[in-house]
C-alpha cells in the first residue's frame, strides 16, 4: 500500500509555513533564470533607463513579488551587470521573485572631478538616480495594469542596492516631503524642483512609487531627520570598519569634499526607537568590498538573512484565504528535490511539486 503524506502550505501554523506562499520565496527552487532587457522609461532612451529583468524559467506564477536594485559605483560607475547586481538578482529569481537590476543616471567621465567637489552637484546626482528608481517602480506597476505580462504582485515591490545603490533606494523612500530639504548651504528644495519633483523627471506619470520595504547593501542616507515612524521597513548589511560610506556617520567616499552619510550603526537604532520594522547584520572588522560579488561569505549571508527579513512582508503572507486555492485548477509541471533539481518521482525522499499556478508543494511517498 502507497500512502501519500502531502505537507499543503496554506495556513501560517509555524515559522516554517506560510500563508499562500507555498513554499516558495525562501529557498532557490528554480535552476535556470532568463534575463530581459527593456527601456523602463517613456522619457527617456538610453542606456541609463534599461534594467534586466530576471525571472526564473517555467516560473508560471503570475503575483510574484519583485525587488528593484541598483548597482553601485559611486555615481561614476557601475552598471547593472555588475556582479554584486547580477548574482543578487540571479538569487532572488532562483527563489520565485521578479528580480530587475537597473540602470540609472551617474556622473560622465570628464565631470568626475566637478562631482567630487561640488555638493550641488552631488545632491543632483542622487536625486536623479531616485528619479530614475521611481520611474522603475512606476514602470512595474503600469505593466501590471495593462496586462501584468511581468507577473508581478503590484503590492510587493521592495526596493535596493549596493554601495551608492543602497543610498539611492534609501533615500527613494525616506524622502517624503521637499519642505524636509534643507535649502541652504545647498538649496536642495530648488534642485528637486528643477528634476520634476519628489517623484522626478524619469516618466511612467500616473502610478504611484510607493514600495513595501528597502535592502540595503553597505549604503546610507545623508540626514537622519529624514526617517519618521511611517517610513518602510528596511534590512541593512554593513562591515563596521566601512569609511567608503561610513558604518556611522562621515564623508561619503571618505572624502571631506564629500556629502556626509550615516549608515547601519547609526540608522537601525533610530529605526529601534521609531518603531519601524528593521534588520540588521554587521560584518565585524569588514570595509566597504564585500559587496563586489556574490560569492563572497559575507554577500551569501546577506542574502540569505535578506530573504528571511522578507518572507513575512509579502503579500502572500498576509491572507489565508484557503477556498481559492483548494479549488483552483492545477497542472503539476515539474518535481524537483529540495535543491531545485528536476527529479523523477521516488518514495521515501522529500519532493518538490511545482504547479502551473506558482503554487508549490512539498511531498514525501512512503511505501
Amino acid at each position: 500500500m502507497i500512502k501519500s503524506i502531502t505537507l499543503v502550505l496554506l495556513l501560517i501554523i509555524s515559522s516554517n509555513i506560510s500563508g499562500q506562499c507555498y513554499d516558495r520565496y525562501q529557498s532557490e527552487i528554480f535552476n535556470n533564470v532568463s534575463v530581459n532587457t527593456v527601456n523602463y522609461s517613456d522619457v527617456y532612451n538610453d542606456n541609463a533607463h534599461k534594467m534586466d529583468i530576471y525571472t526564473a524559467d517555467d516560473d508560471t506564477a503570475t503575483n510574484r513579488p519583485v525587488i528593484i536594485f541598483h548597482h553601485g559605483g559611486s555615481y561614476y560607475g557601475g552598471s547593472k551587470e555588475n556582479p554584486g547586481a547580477v548574482d543578487f538578482c540571479t538569487a532572488f529569481a532562483k527563489k520565485g521573485y521578479v528580480a530587475i537590476s537597473s540602470n540609472y543616471r551617474i556622473v560622465a567621465l570628464q565631470n568626475i572631478i566637478n562631482f567630487l567637489t561640488n555638493n550641488s552637484v552631488q545632491y543632483e546626482t542622487v536625486l536623479k538616480a531616485t528619479a530614475d528608481m521611481k520611474a522603475a517602480i512606476r514602470y512595474v506597476k503600469k505593466n501590471y495594469s495593462n496586462g501584468n505580462s511581468l507577473g508581478v504582485d503590484s503590492a510587493s515591490v521592495f526596493i535596493g542596492g549596493i554601495s551608492s545603490g543602497g543610498v539611492t533606494a534609501i533615500h527613494t523612500a525616506y524622502i517624503d516631503n521637499i519642505s524636509d530639504l534643507p535649502t541652504s548651504p545647498v538649496d536642495v528644495q530648488s534642485i528637486v524642483n528643477s528634476l520634476g519633483g519628489l517623484e522626478g523627471d524619469a516618466g511612467n506619470n500616473g502610478y504611484n512609487s510607493s514600495v513595501k520595504g528597502i535592502i540595503n547593501f553597505a549604503g546610507g542616507i545623508n540626514d537622519l531627520n529624514w526617517i519618521d515612524s511611517n517610513d518602510e521597513p528596511i534590512f541593512s548589511a554593513q562591515g563596521s570598519n566601512d569609511v567608503i560610506v561610513n558604518y556611522n556617520c562621515g564623508p561619503g567616499l571618505n572624502n571631506p569634499s564629500v556629502l556626509n552619510l550615516c549608515g547601519l550603526a547609526q540608522i537601525h537604532p533610530l529605526c529601534d526607537n521609531l518603531g519601524i520594522i528593521n534588520q540588521s547584520l554587521t560584518f565585524n572588522n569588514a570595509d566597504h568590498y564585500w559587496v563586489t560579488s556574490g560569492s563572497n561569505p559575507e554577500f551569501i549571508q546577506a542574502v540569505n538573512q535578506t530573504t528571511d527579513f522578507l518572507y513575512p512582508l509579502l503579500s502572500c503572507n498576509q491572507t489565508t484565504n484557503i477556498s481559492e486555492h483548494v479549488t483552483e485548477k492545477e497542472k503539476l509541471i515539474r518535481v524537483t528535490n529540495l535543491l531545485g533539481k528536476t527529479i523523477s518521482r521516488s518514495f521515501n525522499t522529500p519532493m518538490l511539486y511545482i504547479y502551473d499556478n506558482g503554487k508549490v508543494e512539498k511531498k514525501i511517498i512512503f511505501k
